[in-house]
């Protein structure tokens, strides 16, 4: 048995399809950025974290996943990491920096387990089309990107923006499903049981 320290149903869905038996648990931990600390130490961190205070409250399972997805945009000491919107104007300038652009998002997963804990992050760019003020109006009226990193979920109504992506659909969802069952596999926890 796995828990996965997320209650997001995004990750629960694609964790389903990995045919493993888990549970869910709500973990609350500080997602502030630290100073200087750069886009993949940043969500490692917020993964691992994840990870390591489900193990603290569910030590009778075979591991714990915790998983955390972030959009960045730009690279190096330009790089800017986009957080969950605070309202309609801070998701318009977040919209108005990916419209017409590529950025990176980068989803981290941690797997805890007795032996000790593992990671991996899985980088995937996405592009996306000019965006008019009509969408991104219409696109906040949804309700849809209140609660999401870069304002946006590509599963929902913003996968209409995306023109392309280069890497893992299911990373940019919150969860790669391919990276994700080969840290289960090396754990030694059985998939697609029966």
């Amino acid at each position: 048995m796995l828990l996965l320290a997320s209650q997001s149903p995004r990750r629960k869905e694609l964790l389903s399809q990995l045919g493993v038996k888990f549970t869910t648990l709500n973990v609350d931990i500080n997602e502030t950025q630290l100073a200087n600390e750069d886009s993949n130490n940043y969500v490692v961190r917020l993964a691992i974290e994840k990870a390591q205070q489900g193990w603290l409250q569910f030590t009778q399972v075979d591991g714990v996943i915790g998983a955390d997805t972030i959009v960045v945009v730009g690279r190096g000491k330009n790089e800017q990491v986009l957080g969950k919107p605070n309202n309609f104007e801070h998701a318009r300038q977040m919209w108005l920096q990916l419209s017409d652009n590529q950025h990176r998002v980068m989803t981290a997963v941690a797997l805890k387990t007795a032996a000790g804990s593992e990671h991996v992050v899985v980088e995937t760019e996405v592009r996306f089309k000019l965006l008019t003020e009509a969408e991104m109006q219409w696109y906040w009226q949804t309700g849809e990107p209140q609660d999401k990193a870069g304002a946006y979920g590509i599963q929902g109504f913003a996968g209409n923006f995306v023109k392309r992506i280069n890497g893992s659909y299911s990373a940019v969802v919150g969860l790669p499903l391919y990276e994700t069952s080969e840290l289960i596999k090396q754990a030694g926890i059985e998939l697609y049981e029966c």
